[in-house]
């Protein structure tokens, strides 16, 4: 029973790294790679190689992580190594079985926005579950460990560089929407791995906190924390109530403070990743979690 428990993440780790390397494939044969968008990577380079020798991106790519992999396996660890050797094999072999996919986008514009989207997905699901797809996506991992970058900006400025030599092969255009491609690309890896949701955290400064605490539990089902707290102006005792709610929670709760409060003075926050009771594990005690 606690292998299985301690076995579990570990499986989801893998299953997420399958997703996402799927999505990664899916997003070079279908966006990246008809539209001549060179984004950043060893699939850039690879798609640089294609256009110049009519190489196969899928053996290219598999040619090229093997050294970067051996990097990736030294810096971050045998774990990280195994993930990043499955990211690293599936992602040319998905490219290699989907080459000859029906549905592509030869449109720039459209391939930037689209494939932007569908690779940053598949790059956050991946590196969520610590793993890596190999290539300067190991390297961004990499830079990401020794300089605090987010993973999207590691990986912009590693990838910033493959897509600007790529105007000696390709025009200044498509080199410029390869570099829109790959901003819209580290923007959505940041916030897969945050899970941004519309939650808001709701900071409410108030001397009436029964009345208020009172709302939230009743009005809104939610939970708070109260923090004491001095008016700077005033000098007067006060209560600072802390409150995560969803969006149109938020809304309610801004209506009732309106109507029973207007004294108080409230600050909402927009909340990106919420842990704990009421949203990552259920709302009550005692329910299966």
């Amino acid at each position: 029973m606690i292998n299985f428990i301690t076995k579990k993440p570990i499986m989801k780790d893998y299953m997420q790294i399958v997703v996402g390397t799927i999505l990664v494939a899916l997003s070079y044969n279908m966006f990246l790679l008809p539209s001549k968008l060179a984004a950043g990577g060893i699939s850039g380079i690879s798609t640089i190689l294609n256009e110049m020798f009519g190489w196969s991106p899928g053996l290219t790519q598999l040619v090229i992580n093997v050294p970067i992999f051996l990097i990736g396996w030294i810096t971050m660890g045998k774990d990280f190594g195994w993930k990043t050797l499955l990211g690293t094999v599936l992602v040319p072999t998905i490219i290699w079985l989907t080459a000859d996919i029906p549905y592509t986008i030869t449109n720039p514009f459209l391939g930037t926005i689209y494939g932007g989207i569908v690779l940053g997905l598949g790059l956050g699901i991946v590196y969520r579950g610590g793993g890596s797809t190999g290539g300067t996506a190991a390297i961004a991992q990499v830079l990401k460990k020794f300089t605090g970058l987010s993973s999207g900006y590691a990986q912009f400025a590693v990838d910033g560089i493959v897509v600007i030599s790529s105007i000696i092969v390709f025009n200044l255009e498509l080199t410029l929407f390869a570099l829109m491609c790959i901003y819209v690309t580290s923007k959505v890896i940041d916030k897969v791995q945050l899970q941004t949701t519309s939650s808001k955290l709701v900071l409410i400064i108030t001397e009436h906190e029964e009345q208020v605490q009172t709302m939230i539990r009743e009005q809104l089902d939610r939970g708070l924390t109260k923090v004491r707290s001095v008016g700077g102006y005033s000098n007067r005792n006060k209560t600072m109530i802390l409150c995560v709610a969803e969006q149109p929670e938020a809304v309610k709760l801004r209506s009732l403070l309106l109507a029973e409060e207007p004294a108080a003075f409230v600050v909402f926050l927009n909340a990106s990743e919420i842990l704990g009771r009421g949203f990552s594990i259920d709302k009550y005690y005692g329910q299966k979690l």
